[in-house]
């Protein structure tokens, strides 16, 4: 059997970012926001821009994919190659990026007190998104354990203190939104 080099990884890698962008190109995402500029962060929250630019408020989110996608597969498949593991987390959270951008989705998340003008990620803010997880993929794989749980614990609280939103209402939110949630995010 041969050895799976870096360069394996890499290209595979690339393939997998490169079917996510020719996906989302095929639902209409556009390439970059409609403004037609480029940001490094975007700080408000309701802001048009929002999962529009290269980082926003859901870059911690997608940081915490990382940390779960690597616990999860680290204890599913303990004698799975490091390698494998990555590119099965990429292609789990590929496909979160590619259903997360369907019609369906957008109106789902729409519902939401803070999504109410979502229209879905442009390709940059997407791939880009990919590219947090697996920092965080890499994060939970070289630092202690306890310092991965706390660091997702941070993210959450402070995206929840700051947005009021984060990875976990995010997840309740999509399945059902309860009235003080509601509330609380739209500010009354």
């Amino acid at each position: 059997m041969k050895k799976v080099t870096v360069l394996h990884v890499a290209i595979i890698a690339l393939g997998l970012v490169t079917l996510q962008a020719g996906v989302l190109t095929l639902l209409g995402q556009p390439l970059i926001s409609a403004s037609g500029n480029i940001q490094f962060w975007v700080s408000e929250a309701l802001s048009s821009e929002m999962s529009q630019q290269l980082f926003d408020w859901y870059t911690f989110s997608h940081i915490i994919h990382g940390f779960l996608f690597y616990a999860l597969l680290r204890w599913l498949f303990p004698r799975m190659p490091m390698a494998t593991r990555l590119l099965v987390a990429m292609g789990i959270e590929i496909g979160w990026e590619i259903a997360e951008n369907t019609p369906w989705v957008i109106n789902a998340y729409r519902e939401q007190a803070l999504a109410q003008g979502y229209s879905g990620d442009s390709i940059i803010n997407s791939v880009l998104d990919t590219f947090s997880m697996m920092l965080g993929f890499f994060m939970a794989f070289r630092v202690p354990i306890w310092f991965t749980v706390t660091l997702a614990l941070a993210f959450e609280v402070f995206t929840g203190y700051v947005i009021h939103d984060n990875l976990t209402l995010n997840i309740t939110n999509f399945i059902y939104q309860p009235e003080f949630i509601y509330r609380w995010q739209s500010g009354g």
